[in-house]
């Protein structure tokens, strides 16, 4: 089953993001490789593609995994929840309709 990942940041989280970037994508890179992943990716903090200093106020994933309790565990393994990164991180069960 489909599980969405969503992951609210801390005030301030860039310089948090950054030093732990490579780690969380190589481990969302592993999902695509897997063939789980349907998608991911930051909300900036301002409109536009590259927010700059803004940095961003989140995160969403939607992937599959067998349970949700396998989901969670995946999420609390993230290296954001344990950089600090993440104030909070929800995961719910998703069910994909478009496209």
């Amino acid at each position: 089953m489909l599980y969405a990942i969503i992951g609210e940041d801390v005030d301030e989280s860039l310089a948090a993001r950054q030093s732990v970037r490579p780690e969380h994508l190589a481990r969302i890179e592993v999902l695509r490789d897997e063939g789980r992943l349907v998608l991911a990716g930051p909300f900036p903090a301002v409109d536009g593609l590259d927010p700059g200093e803004a940095g961003f106020t989140g995160s969403l994933i939607v992937a599959e995994f067998d349970s949700l309790e396998q989901a969670r565990a995946w999420a609390d393994d993230d290296p954001y929840v344990g950089a600090g990164v993440y104030a909070q991180v929800s995961v719910r069960p998703f069910k994909k309709v478009l496209p």
